[in-house]
């Protein structure tokens, strides 16, 4: 009972939303301001990934680039991690929260707008920061996305209140190379002059920028505790696998108490880091071993990712950020066959786009860390795929962005 009426007040919430559309148009009436940026991150929920850092470099130095960045956000909780710490944040639906999505000219997300708040968002200039350079066929690319390529008129009338709500307008995307700025232009469905040309503003922090970064309480006693394990001695192996309708086969692979006794053996601490939309989550939060540090999926990858001396992932885009540190990688496609074939679409064959150590069950997993942790043998593979990626690799892309948005606002973009 409980299940149907939860399914009835959902249904009710989807198809509701379409009488804030007044709320939308009036909304291009509203003066805005240029020196308003706006930032949110994954539906409002998160203080993460290219908003995080693009919002932190901003804050920090916005005296002398006379730029006012706010946060707005759907958790109370992230409104006091950044007022503590000194930041402005707001709630969405708080009278200020409401006020400056009225008035920003700025709105930059990594998902949609929504990440802020869509309906107050007309005559904003807005940005899409995304989420990942990757290998996976993304938006309009993606031929099993019936958002966007409705198989009939039912499914067109299904998904309209998320069509509208999630595509219109995007303005601008981010992009970090020509060649993803090509992709960018075609999976978005925008022309090549809306596609902005820079780095992810979360790799400048892991490639040293001077950005000053804001831990949670959990984030921070986490990153202590792998400093604490790293000071003496331990190898830290970061394990991130991207999501996947079906995670069967992962039980099936691997021996976790034979995989404790290995790590245990060869002085490893072992991070996973799931996809927050995961369902292992349950699995790795029930089982525990002291050479496995399981980190809550809803934390911010990038504090961890610089810690890791080998990064172990499948067909996730965080891949590629990794690239820019060039440390040794290991390609954990036990599923290989059942992803490529049943999931979703890539750009490019893996192999090429991925020149790293394979291992596709839980023995060669073993060999491919004990092979990482002695020697780097794909470096020069790895450069020619990063090379493709990124234009630049200087930790540059908060000042460049910057630059660009400027110029946007200035009508010269």
């Amino acid at each position: 009972m409980e299940v149907k009426a939860m399914k009835v007040i959902n249904g009710l919430k989807y198809w509701g939303q379409l009488l804030f559309l007044p709320i939308y148009w009036l909304s291009f009436l509203i003066p805005r301001d240029k020196k308003l940026w706006l930032f949110g991150s994954t539906f409002g929920r998160r203080f993460a990934d290219n908003p995080k850092y693009f919002y932190l470099y901003l804050s920090q130095r916005k005296e002398s680039l006379g730029i006012r960045p706010i946060w707005i956000t759907h958790e109370q909780k992230i409104v006091e991690l950044l007022e503590n710490n000194g930041y402005e944040a707001y709630y969405c639906y708080s009278l200020k929260g409401i006020w400056y999505a009225c008035r920003g000219k700025v709105y930059l997300f990594d998902n949609y707008s929504k990440d802020i708040n869509f309906w107050l968002s007309g005559g904003a200039i807005k940005i899409n920061l995304w989420h990942g350079v990757g290998n996976k066929r993304i938006n309009y690319d993606n031929q099993h996305d019936k958002v966007r390529h409705p198989k009939n008129i039912l499914e067109k009338i299904r998904y309209f209140p998320r069509r509208l709500s999630d595509e219109k307008p995007n303005h601008y995307i981010l992009a970090t190379s020509p060649m993803m700025c090509r992709i960018f232009a075609r999976a978005f469905q925008v022309s090549k002059g809306h596609v902005i040309e820079a780095g992810y503003p979360r790799n400048d922090y892991i490639l040293g920028e001077e950005i000053e970064n804001v831990f949670s309480r959990e984030e921070r006693k986490a990153f202590n505790q792998i400093h604490k394990w790293k000071s003496a001695g331990k190898k830290v192996v970061m394990y991130m696998p991207t999501f996947r309708e079906s995670e069967v086969l992962f039980s099936s692979v691997m021996d976790m108490e034979n995989f404790n006794r290995f790590l245990s053996q060869n002085n490893i601490l072992f991070l996973t880091k799931l996809h927050p939309k995961s369902k292992l989550k349950r699995e790795f939060g029930q089982q525990v071993f002291e050479n496995i540090l399981n980190l809550n999926a809803d934390m911010d990858s990038y504090i961890f990712l610089k810690q890791a001396d080998v990064l172990v992932t499948d067909y996730s885009s965080v891949y590629s950020d990794y690239m820019l540190l060039d440390r040794p990688v290991i390609a954990f496609w036990y599923d290989y066959k059942e992803y490529t074939e049943n999931t979703r679409d890539s750009y490019f064959d893996f192999d090429k786009y991925m020149p790293e150590i394979r291992a596709k069950n839980f023995e060669e997993l073993k060999k491919a860390l004990e092979c990482a942790l002695s020697e780097d043998i794909c470096k020069e593979a790895r450069s020619r795929s990063r090379e493709k990626m990124f234009s630049s690799l200087e930790g540059d892309a908060c000042s460049k962005l910057t630059g660009k948005i400027n110029r946007i606002l200035a009508g010269d973009l």
